[in-house]
């Protein structure tokens, strides 16, 4: 509990509100839900969860650093997860939580999928490889490629990345370069068919219209 009380310190009243509002992974998620994608109109961004609590919408990143932080609030650990994808997609990322012994995930995404996974996996692996058939590209190809080893963010202090002012730039770096690890040998990846139609109408619907033809996990 001493991160939790180290959180607790750099919030302001009005946001120890909101995250003393928000107890379980559950209700974390629907405030998440709640909120408009973060389209990024005006250049990259990756907000802290200060920051996203003023701007009032958020992308993967912006949605999974919120979530871990009231999770350290509440005395979890804040574990973020990297899902890597081929080149020509782009990656996602979650906050992971357990309850009970068992592994789930929070997720902010415009997709009707890669969303919210409930505590039911046993392993972070287990949980990764549930979002292998949802992660699906614009040509019907599944591109999912790797898993993070969950990053800790309380190895950092909440004065860097719960109520930083700036872009928060370096703590993307920091999940890119924490060990990932294959979904599969290559050579099972080379035989993945492609999903059929009825999948591919499916994965493509978004929830958030976006300003432009473009394409958010």
């Amino acid at each position: 509990m001493a991160y939790a009380r180290r959180i607790r310190k750099v919030l302001t009243p009005p946001e120890i509100l909101v995250f003393k509002k928000l107890r379980t992974p559950q209700k974390i998620q629907d405030y998440l839900d709640a909120l408009p994608i973060n389209f990024e109109d005006s250049g990259e961004t990756y907000r802290s969860p200060r920051r996203l609590l003023g701007a009032k919408e958020a992308h993967c990143l912006e949605g999974a650093l919120f979530a871990a932080a009231v999770l350290a609030y509440h005395g979890q650990k804040p574990l973020l997860l990297d899902l890597r994808t081929t080149p020509r997609d782009e990656d996602h990322v979650v906050a992971l939580f357990r309850q009970n012994g068992r592994w789930g995930a929070i997720s902010k995404t415009n997709h009707a999928v890669l969303r919210y996974r409930d505590p039911v996996y046993k392993d972070v692996r287990e949980l990764a490889m549930s979002y292998f058939h949802e992660y699906v590209f614009k040509d019907d190809t599944k591109t999912l490629r790797e898993y993070s080893r969950p990053l800790d963010l309380s190895k950092y202090a909440p004065e860097r990345w719960v109520v930083a002012p700036e872009e928060l730039f370096w703590l993307a770096e920091a999940l890119d370069n924490t060990r990932h690890f294959p979904i599969a040998p290559e050579k099972n990846l080379r035989l993945l068919r492609k999903v059929s139609k009825i999948e591919s109408r499916v994965t493509d619907r978004v929830e958030w219209k976006p300003p432009k033809k473009r394409r958010y996990k």
